[in-house]
């Protein structure tokens, strides 16, 4: 499986190109809360793609790690850090997150947009720092028809119900929270 999704997505972030600078911003459903994201701390982006998340973390000030299974997004990834001029701050490696979440210190922010996988909530959980922030956003059978990679209702809020919820919200088609440890 993780073979066939490597090459999946490589094809796709291949076809994309690589991101404009214009698109380092923070996912645009958690935009509004742009100000809750640390300035400084460790930051760990999860299914980061081509790294426009991770990379507009490192301008915040954060160092940041940046995982995905495709080497492509990977590249590119590293390619945006470096004109973004915080390579410095922003790595990136591939992962195969279908085998867990590599061991690592504990983190001040955890980014996961447009990637789920309730295997790896309790890694999530037990990777924030005290006060650390979890910002995900998934698509959601919200608002939209079922699917395997859809949040169900409700579903964001109860897996991380041990965490204090910042702000959420769910409806056509996605789901997200902003929650601390």
């Amino acid at each position: 499986m993780a073979e066939g999704d490597r090459r999946r997505w490589d094809e796709r972030y291949t076809a994309q190109g690589p991101p404009p600078l214009s698109a380092v911003e923070p996912p645009d459903i958690l935009a509004r809360h742009a100000d809750l994201f640390p300035t400084a701390g460790r930051a760990l982006d999860l299914a980061c793609g081509q790294g426009a998340g991770a990379v507009w973390l490192a301008r915040r000030g954060l160092d940041v790690l940046g995982l995905d299974i495709s080497p492509v997004a990977v590249g590119r990834a590293r390619d945006l850090a470096r004109r973004s001029g915080v390579d410095d701050r922003c790595h990136f490696g591939v992962a195969d997150l279908d085998d867990g979440l590599p061991a690592g210190p504990p983190v001040d922010v955890i980014l996961c947009h447009r990637f789920r996988d309730r295997r790896l909530d309790r890694a999530i959980v037990e990777r924030l720092a005290p006060g650390g922030l979890l910002a995900i956003a998934v698509l959601s059978e919200v608002g939209a028809a079922p699917g395997p990679f859809r949040a169900a209702p409700g579903e964001l809020p109860a897996a991380f119900a041990e965490l204090t919820p910042v702000a959420a919200g769910e409806g056509r088609g996605h789901a997200w929270l902003l929650a601390r440890a």
